[in-house]
């Protein structure tokens, strides 16, 4: 039986940041290199990681490889698929509201610009 979204969720930091990378079709290393730019390298996808994430969420039908003529001689390309993109919004969502519920709690902490 398939999973839906909400199922899913919560995320782990380097699940979300490649299923937000793939908003856009991308091959592995470009999966790397945005995710590694993105998070000023505070995030770094090391390819056993990446490559045994990227099938376990194709497994999960998160995800899926995309071939066009140019691709298809070329490195995998990973998208999105409708049940991935709705994963990304739900814990886009999830993360916002987290946030600013924190806020609500914490009023005028400073954490020391941290």
């Amino acid at each position: 039986m398939r999973k839906n979204a909400k199922e899913f969720l919560p995320l782990t930091e380097t699940t979300f940041f490649i299923l937000a990378s793939l908003w856009e079709p991308l091959h592995g290393y470009g999966i790397m290199q945005t995710v590694d730019k993105v998070t000023n390298s505070r995030v770094v996808l090391l390819p056993g990681t990446l490559y045994g994430a990227l099938s376990k969420l194709t497994k999960d039908g998160l995800i899926e490889v995309f071939e066009t003529a140019e691709t298809a001689d070329r490195r995998k390309t990973y998208r999105l698929t409708s049940l991935g993109r709705e994963v990304v919004r739900l814990e886009f969502s999830r993360i916002e509201t987290l946030g600013r519920e924190a806020k609500n709690i914490l009023g005028g902490v400073d954490f020391g610009g941290n």
